[in-house]
């Protein structure tokens, strides 16, 4: 029987760090993380995240490793609803990064905690 997504995330999330928009702001402030925006880059046209790093959901291991090479990088993922933040965390972690956490909230709640 297939998983729907709303389940998959459900039985992903507890497995991985989860935050607000206001608490991964602040925290990647102190530890000099980075925040990745996984949305696809139509999506980014319309709304942008600031000081966000767009790499869509499909090239963000092949990238991440590039850009970011230390496995302890402070990484704050985020999307539109939570979804993808929440497997591309979960990737992320399975090659290797060890400090990755998912911001949960949905994109109208993260643009208005970041202005």
């Amino acid at each position: 029987m297939l998983k729907t997504i709303p389940a998959l995330i459900q039985s992903i999330r507890p497995g991985l760090q989860c935050v607000t928009a206001r608490e991964a702001f602040d925290e990647c402030s102190r530890k000099n993380g980075i925040i990745i925006d996984v949305r696809e880059p139509e999506e980014i046209k319309t709304s942008t995240i600031a000081n966000a790093i767009n790499i869509p959901r499909g090239l963000l291991e092949m990238k991440m490793s590039t850009l970011y090479p230390q496995a302890d990088t402070p990484v704050y993922i985020c999307c539109a609803t939570g979804a993808r933040a929440t497997l591309s965390a979960e990737q992320l972690e399975r090659i290797g990064y060890t400090c990755v956490t998912v911001i949960t909230c949905t994109l109208e709640k993260i643009l208005s905690e970041c202005e």
